[in-house]
């Protein structure tokens, strides 16, 4: 199933002046230490939350959620400051107490309107969060920004706009949901482990693997031009049933012993997306995904991690041969990506960021998120849970999202942009 273009729907949002909310109480000034994971990733991230309850109404959201975050903040003080460079030249926060951004807007429709959020629609879906006006860069902008949209139903959406530096996926929910807590009148069920000290970088140095996730390849397939294509967006649904096929169809030819979900839908979506951009044989192609650090580095990371666990790994290798052979090849490479990742790895993957400042190349390069484990679903102000919740848009044009979809979260939604011209050839080679 392919969720398609709908007809072209004009939401019209009438958005109050910004407020800032500062935490509720006094909390620590000064500058807060981000580790070298947190460095390469300083991206918004925007999401958005539907809530409709038919006895509450939508009167008090603004004003329940704004009093919580007020509350919230007090615990996760670092995300009323602002962020800035520090003497080293890395990206630190500045504890100033500012306040996180939060916006009360209004729509004249009813939520139902908006529709299925589960294609990425930026477009639409970006008015429902606040973005600062004229911010030229990371630097100009909040940590964090809500938005309240009431509509006329009486339900409301709550968009939030997040500086990934701040925390990855896990972060961020356990955030939000404490959040949620706050506002239920609950005590915090997961209390924020503040201190990032935890990841320092080594001194020395030391490096002990290649890290070709910072490896630049040249664009001989000339995949730039290309996207500069308009871009279509799409997200397609694979059910439980259509995962087995996946899996089936990775280990049919009896090289591998075994496979999970995301190691078969991740070695299935790099080679479409290859083929699909009618790669050159001789092509480099590198797939990049994020591996959640927390429970592999020695000793593990503390439960509630306020910060980035994860770290990012990578397959490198032609697109000929991507191409040329099997999908297990493929799901091969990629286990062995995940396997990779040790505490020796990432410890080195951080010190090579102290040691050369680089960032990860994107060219030719397919980068993979999952949020498929993550329960954003679960998450509750006091109206229930939310209706629908999910990203804006994609953060690069280079990433795939996988969601998980559905009450009990076993179907994945993948969602991705691409140039107007490969999307068709992409949605034939996902019909499996």
């Amino acid at each position: 199933m392919i969720a398609d273009l709908r007809e072209k729907f004009e939401l019209t949002v009438r958005q109050g002046e910004p407020t800032l909310v500062p935490p509720a109480e006094e909390t620590e000034k000064g500058f807060y230490f981000l580790t070298n994971l947190d460095q390469n990733i300083a991206v918004i991230v925007q999401t958005i939350y539907c809530f409709k309850s038919e006895e509450k109404g939508n009167e008090m959201a603004a004003e329940v959620i704004k009093d919580a975050l007020a509350q919230v903040l007090v615990r996760y003080y670092p995300l009323a400051g602002r962020l800035t460079i520090s003497n080293e030249g890395k990206l630190i926060v500045d504890c100033t107490r500012e306040g996180a951004v939060f916006v009360e807007a209004e729509a004249d429709c009813k939520m139902e309107d908006v529709g299925d959020i589960t294609k990425p629609d930026p477009d639409t879906l970006g008015k429902l969060v606040y973005s600062v006006p004229g911010a030229k860069n990371i630097l100009e902008m909040p940590l964090l920004a809500a938005q309240v949209t009431k509509f006329s139903c009486g339900g409301f959406i709550l968009g939030l706009a997040m500086n990934h530096c701040m925390f990855d996926g896990l972060g961020a929910m356990e955030f939000v949901n404490s959040w949620g807590e706050t506002a239920r009148g609950l005590p915090i069920s997961v209390p924020p482990f503040i201190d990032r000290s935890v990841l320092r970088s080594r001194d020395p140095p030391v490096i002990n693997f290649p890290h070709r996730e910072f490896s630049e390849i040249e664009d001989v397939s000339d995949a730039t031009t290309l996207y500069q294509e308009e871009m279509l967006y799409r997200s397609f649904c694979f059910d439980t049933e259509k995962l087995e096929r996946v899996k089936k169809k990775a280990m049919a030819d009896g090289t591998l012993d075994g496979c999970t979900t995301f190691e078969a839908l991740s070695g299935l979506v790099w080679r479409a997306r290859t083929e699909a951009l009618k790669l050159q044989p001789g092509q480099k192609t590198k797939l990049l995904f994020a591996v959640d650090g927390r429970s592999r580095f020695d000793p593990p990371l503390p439960k509630g991690f306020f910060g980035n666990g994860i770290v990012l790994t990578n397959s490198l290798c032609t697109a000929g041969e991507l191409l040329g052979r099997p999908l297990s090849f493929a799901v091969g490479l990629v286990q062995d990506a995940v396997g990779m990742v040790t505490d020796e790895y990432m410890r080195s993957a951080m010190d090579y960021f102290e040691a050369t400042r680089a960032r990860p190349s994107l060219t030719a390069t397919l980068l993979i998120t999952t949020w498929s484990r993550l329960s954003f679903h679960i998450t509750d102000f006091g109206w229930g849970e939310p209706v629908q919740s999910g990203p804006v848009t994609l953060p690069e044009k280079e990433v795939i999202l996988f969601l998980s979809h559905g009450k009990e979260s076993k179907s994945i939604n993948v969602l991705l942009g691409l140039p107007s011209s490969a999307m068709a050839s992409f949605q034939k080679l996902m019909d499996i």
